[in-house]
């Protein structure tokens, strides 16, 4: 009975918790929020000072004391309080339009592939102690196809790649289960990563992660586009210490990523060869599907259909695939229940 009340007073909500970037969805209400997986701290107090998107507008703009910081490493949890005040943070913002004081909703949480008992179980706690009173998880790609609408419950292989910005998943679904799964901890970050090194090598020019970000969304590629594509690089110069503007190319970016992406292809053709052979005649078939941020980088479908010799396309609005996919579950537990992970944790949905 009291479940029930807690039912009708409190939305259940979906949350794709990802590296860079969180997607909040209410049932019944769709896709409420995306924001900066970015907490702003106050260490002198231990104070939180902004979650999201006003976090993430302090970034490299702090005085020493207050820090601008990520929870969440890879996917995996690496600072436990703040992650708690983050879900805290999504959850109640979910609830805010119903004035609900102290909500205790169901929630759905993606996790990647892989993750140890420990770290399930750390999501779990954080989902909790935010105020959750059921926590459930999924897998990145388990979420992100059916997102996607593929018919991950029938005997057929689904072959899904999730590029976020801490890892690139790939895994093989049939019967409403992972087949195969790899997990690899290169995606939208480590490309980041990969401009800031290239500027500081190629020009010695010191570059923060935000315009490296936006360099790689604004000419970034893997194949060589039909028009050059020029963008201007502001940073500091290593030698001279003084401020200083250059122009870098769409070949200067996939120079500089070149290495990361070899590695994300080298991982999908690994898991291409160790697909069962009913499954792979059926992803050749039905093609591979990419999902997450990182799936928008110009020509990267027509690469890893290249290198793979199946049919790839990008689905549709990739970026939330994980989290509507998380929602429909939501709306459907009762039907999609064993897609969920099992833990010693989770209990039965009621």
């Amino acid at each position: 009975m009291l479940n029930k009340i807690l039912s009708f007073i409190s939305e259940d909500v979906a949350i794709d918790l990802g590296t860079a970037t969180s997607l909040v969805y209410v049932r019944g209400r769709g896709i409420i929020t995306q924001e900066p997986s970015v907490v702003a701290v106050n260490q002198k107090t231990g104070q939180i000072l902004a979650i999201g998107n006003e976090a993430k507008k302090m970034v490299g703009r702090t005085p020493a004391h207050i820090v601008a910081t990520r929870p969440l490493v890879s996917g995996v949890i690496s600072d436990f309080e703040v992650t708690e005040q983050m879900l805290r943070y999504f959850i109640e913002k979910a609830h805010r339009r119903r004035f609900i004081v102290n909500p205790r909703p169901r929630v759905i949480i993606g996790i990647p592939c892989g993750v140890t008992e420990v770290e399930k179980k750390s999501v779990i706690d954080a989902g909790k102690s935010a105020g959750a009173r059921e926590v459930f998880l999924i897998e990145e790609p388990m979420a992100a196809a059916i997102g996607a609408r593929l018919p991950v419950q029938e005997a057929g292989g689904n072959f899904i790649i999730d590029i976020g910005g801490g890892t690139t998943e790939v895994a093989i679904i049939s019967l409403g289960g992972i087949v195969l799964a790899k997990s690899l901890r290169i995606a939208g970050d480590k490309l980041n990563e990969d401009i800031i090194q290239f500027a500081q090598e190629e020009y010695k020019l010191l570059i923060g992660e935000r315009t490296s970000e936006a360099i790689k969304i604004g000419i970034g590629s893997v194949y060589p586009l039909k028009e050059k594509r020029e963008l201007p690089m502001r940073g500091r110069n290593l030698v001279t210490g003084l401020p200083e503007e250059i122009l870098v190319s769409d070949e200067d970016i996939r120079k500089a990523m070149e290495k990361s992406i070899r590695q994300i292809i080298a991982e999908i053709k690994a898991a291409v060869e160790e697909t069962p052979p009913e499954l792979l005649a059926d992803v050749m078939t039905n093609g591979i599907y990419l999902s997450g941020g990182g799936s928008l980088l110009r020509g990267l479908d027509s690469l890893v259909a290249k290198e793979t010799k199946i049919p790839t396309k990008t689905v549709e609005d990739p970026v939330t695939a994980v989290v509507r996919g998380a929602g429909l579950v939501l709306e459907n537990l009762d039907e999609l229940q064993e897609v969920l992970v099992e833990t010693e944790e989770l209990e039965p949905p009621r």
